[in-house]
Formats: C-alpha cells, sequence, structure tokens
C-alpha cells in the first residue's frame, strides 16, 4: 500500500466523512462506464438483457483506492459524488493521448475501439 492517498477530494465542509469515501469508492463505477459498460440492441431490441452480455468492471480488477478528504469547515459543503464522475473519460482519454498522440471520443474505450483509432491514426 502507498503510504499517500491515491485519491485527495475538497467539497468544503465536510459533514459525513464516511459518506463521502463511499462516494469516492463508488466512482469506480464511472470507470466501469468509460472502458466496458456499452448498451447494445439490433434493429429492434436490447441485446444486453444480463450480466453475461453487459459487460462490467468486476471487483477483481477495481483497483485499491487510498482516500484523504480536505474538510474546510469555513467553507459551504459542495457535494462529493456525481460531480467527479464528469472527468474520469476526459482525463483516461487524456492519458492515452499524452502516450500515443490518439484522440479516443466514443466510450466505452474497448479494445476494438482502441485498435481502430490506433490504425487509423497510423493510415
Amino acid at each position: 500500500m502507498p503510504d499517500f492517498p491515491n485519491v485527495v477530494h475538497d467539497c468544503g465542509q465536510i459533514i459525513n466523512p464516511d459518506g463521502v469515501k463511499n462516494q469516492i469508492e463508488s466512482n469506480i463505477q464511472t470507470i466501469s462506464r468509460t472502458l466496458w459498460e456499452e448498451l447494445k440492441f439490433d434493429r429492434s431490441r436490447v441485446t444486453s438483457v444480463d450480466w453475461a452480455s453487459y459487460p462490467i468492471l468486476r471487483m477483481s480488477e477495481a483497483p485499491n483506492i487510498e482516500i484523504e478528504l480536505i474538510d474546510r469547515p469555513q467553507e459551504p459543503p459542495l457535494g462529493a459524488g456525481e460531480a467527479a464522475c464528469s472527468a474520469v473519460g476526459a482525463a483516461l482519454a487524456n492519458a492515452v493521448y499524452d502516450a500515443t498522440g490518439m484522440r479516443l471520443r466514443t466510450i466505452p474505450f474497448t479494445p476494438d475501439r482502441v485498435k481502430a483509432a490506433l490504425n487509423s491514426k497510423a493510415s
């Protein structure tokens, strides 16, 4: 385990530290949405109808999260959940761009989409 946090969260005054930590930990679902989750359908119906056909991040794939909360009691409470989700896809896409020079613009960033983007960049 690292001896430093890998998530630091500032949401103003913290009313319920355990609740804030739970919200941060549940944001792992956003990584799942960005990398795996996609509703699939054919011409007449949804085809991803169960956990076997709708891919989702498994607990064994989830990273360990060390959290440090920044409590600022002089500030109003600002919330801790969904606002943090909005940057995840962009952050992952920018990390891929920094590493490869390739832009990913459609989630989920499936292996097939990444390969297609790499092939179009090479063309």
